[in-house]
């Protein structure tokens, strides 16, 4: 879809809203900092534009936030892709494989969730990112991962002019005692900056290098998740599926085999079903390409047997570790911080010995309720929201005990 089309054809113009949240006020914040440092510094205190080099530069750095900003809108307003309201398979007995929304009136497609801060239902829907206040799903899936792709590399780069401005003009300046260290000189010498490096201008370089380097890795880590969902053609929330799917197979011990149905046998495969010349993805978003040995609803119908199954449904944890429901501890790993769920929905603080029915979850986070006691239940309070998986551990409990209040016969 053309960029800017997307601005003509607004259905509604309560679109443009999407940028009046704290995410976007950001993520443009930063892409504008470091943006107009890096072209500040290039054109008055680093590379002379009657140079090749000066020139070459100047460009890559106009190219890096036309293609950033390009992706970061398209993202935005073009969405994910979302389910007609009131939808229904063109074959009726399908909606027995279906699951209903009640919000949309209609059924939910294979692959597609329902969304509660886009009040829709969204096609192969991954996650809500605040950064582009909307759901990454279907339809803009490639422009969100290039975003996550370019945003680094372009950080890089200005990170790169960041350093060199600040050396070359304190290089006559501070003696940094690096007699070893050979840089030419040379073409910088020749141009006299068309203003003084002050005080204020290395300090606004110091923080925009801050920033870039920030954003280097934070964004930089989000990428390679988008990666490795996008390589195996499976969303986060299908993950947590097939992760309740092996639970249920296992514990039953049913002797099924679940086989990951949009898994398509190579990567390459997988990769071509999101990125395309065309810039718009394989498919409609509601019929999909499925292995060989399942078909179209192979994963909605896992999903209704763990609906109907309340063990899977919500499964068991308790708490190993005191968690103070930062959003993002350092004293829980590395992993654990740099993989915190990029999401506005709340973290809860977690004491030994809490029972917590998770719903869904990531490698190193989970999503759930922690089961309350009889006085908070009363008071109508309701504790949900993420921890970090290493916290809890999974209970082991009688399948016959009460699973309407939670409150199962822990061995």
């Amino acid at each position: 879809m053309n960029f800017l089309s997307t601005f003509v054809t607004f259905e509604n113009l309560h679109e443009v809203r999407r940028l009046c949240h704290w995410g976007p006020v950001i993520a443009l914040s930063v892409i504008a900092i470091c943006s107009t440092m890096a072209i500040l510094d290039s054109v008055i205190w680093y590379w002379p534009l009657d140079t090749t080099g000066g020139s070459i530069n100047f460009i890559m750095l106009i190219n890096w936030t036309v293609l950033i900003l390009y992706n970061y809108f398209n993202a935005m307003f073009v969405g994910p892709g979302y389910i007609p309201l009131g939808w229904k398979p063109e074959n009726q007995q399908d909606t027995q494989y279906l699951q209903y929304c009640r919000v949309c009136q209609g059924y939910k497609a294979p692959r597609s969730h329902h969304c509660r801060k886009c009040n829709r239902c969204v096609m192969k829907m991954d996650h809500h990112c605040p950064w582009i206040n909307n759901c990454c799903g279907h339809v803009n899936h490639a422009y969100f991962t290039s975003f996550l792709l370019l945003a680094p590399l372009g950080c890089s780069h200005a990170a790169i002019i960041f350093i060199m401005t600040m050396y070359t003009q304190l290089y006559e300046r501070i003696s940094f005692g690096w007699s070893t260290v050979r840089i030419d000189m040379s073409a910088v010498r020749q141009f006299q900056p068309l203003m003084p490096f002050s005080v204020p201008a290395f300090a606004a370089t110091l923080f925009a290098l801050g920033l870039a380097l920030g954003t280097t890795i934070a964004v930089g880590m989000l990428f390679v998740i988008q990666m490795k969902v996008i390589l195996r053609n499976k969303t986060s929330i299908e993950s947590w599926i097939e992760e309740k799917a092996k639970d249920r197979i296992q514990h039953y011990q049913t002797g099924e085999e679940f086989i990951f149905p949009y898994d398509l046998g190579g990567r390459w495969l997988n990769f071509k079903q999101v990125f395309t010349w065309s810039g718009t993805p394989k498919g409609d978003g509601i019929v999909w390409p499925v292995h060989p040995k399942c078909h179209q609803h192979t994963l909605t119908i896992e999903q209704l047997k763990q609906k109907a199954d309340k063990r899977v449904r919500s499964v068991q944890y308790r708490a190993v570790e005191d968690y103070n429901g930062a959003c993002c501890p350092l004293n829980k790993g590395l992993q654990t911080f740099f993989r915190t769920p990029c999401t506005e929905e709340p973290r809860i603080p977690l004491s030994k010995g809490d029972t917590i029915l998770a719903t869904r979850g990531t490698k190193w986070w989970m999503y759930g309720d922690k089961i309350l006691n009889e006085e908070q239940l009363r008071a109508g309070e309701r504790v949900r929201g993420w921890f970090p998986r290493r916290c809890v551990e999974k209970c082991h409990y009688d399948t016959a005990a009460s699973d309407t209040t939670g409150d199962k016969k822990v061995n």
